[in-house]
């Protein structure tokens, strides 16, 4: 059977993030791609100008239609909007189980434009991480999620990734990028303990969607892995594509923003 993955996440009209980057790298990373989206906004390289949700009943609709239908051997989640988006995805994942969920916990674009309010983040800390087999926070996330302050170094983010894997989620992994430095270090916890995966800084600003696509990587090769997830043997795989997509996206020149990292690099050239 085709390996196919679900993204549940909002869409971005310049391509680089949300749905449209996970489908992308669905597709590079040869699993087909399906997709609900939960809100539409006005979005470009440049920022966020506009959110419009999607209505809790008809994402539960869409979820019905397609699973009804559908095989979905993993699932990743973006931005969610708002606490009734939240708790009716949590419903039917509970229910249905498409696969392993990869939860990304959208809170604040690149740009700095907060996509979720209060009563969301409550929502996916008590009804979205516990039906969650990995999350993938970056560290303002990770705080918010804790209400704590931001981690500030690496041991600060292995303290907090086992934090975070006590509110419920089967592993995290606590992306470290706004850490600063040579490298980016990014900490895995499992029930097993925490380990580190770390790659060479790229110096660019094309990072547009970093989050999105990492996290789409995730499922995809869950998808094709079948089976209960090693995550520890699936982040590796998944930060290498990142890195390519990051290094190659410049040459993209798309838009006059935080242009999108290229999810095609190596397969066809900017």
């Amino acid at each position: 059977m085709t390996p196919t993955a679900l993204t549940v996440a909002g869409s971005d009209p310049s391509g680089g993030a949300g749905v449209q980057a996970d489908l992308k790298t669905f597709s590079a990373l040869g699993t087909y791609g399906t997709a609900v989206l939960t809100a539409l906004t006005a979005q470009s390289t440049r920022g966020v100008t506009g959110v419009h949700p999607v209505p809790a009943p008809f994402v539960t609709e869409q979820l019905h239609t397609l699973l009804d239908d559908v095989a979905v051997h993993a699932t990743k989640l973006g931005m969610l909007g708002s606490a009734d988006v939240v708790r009716a995805v949590a419903a039917v994942l509970a229910e249905r189980r498409p696969g392993p969920v990869v939860c990304d916990p959208v809170m604040v674009a690149t740009s700095g434009h907060r996509l979720i309010d209060d009563d969301a983040v409550a929502a996916v800390r008590t009804e979205l991480l516990p039906v969650a087999d990995l999350i993938t926070p970056n560290v303002p996330e990770a705080a918010a999620l804790l209400d704590a302050a931001p981690a500030a170094d690496v041991a600060a983010l292995h303290e907090q990734a086992r934090a975070l894997l006590a509110l419920g989620p089967r592993a995290v992994l606590l992306k470290g990028g706004h850490l600063g430095g040579p490298e980016s270090v990014d900490v895995l916890a499992t029930a097993s303990g925490t380990t580190e995966s770390r790659r060479p800084r790229v110096d660019t600003t094309a990072t547009h969607g970093t989050g999105c696509t990492l996290s789409s990587a995730l499922a995809a090769l869950a998808a094709r892995a079948g089976g209960t997830p090693d995550w520890a043997a699936l982040v590796e795989p998944a930060r290498d594509y990142l890195q390519r997509a990051l290094a190659a996206g410049a040459a993209l020149g798309i838009g006059s923003g935080s242009g999108p990292v290229h999810h095609f690099a190596g397969i066809w050239p900017a």
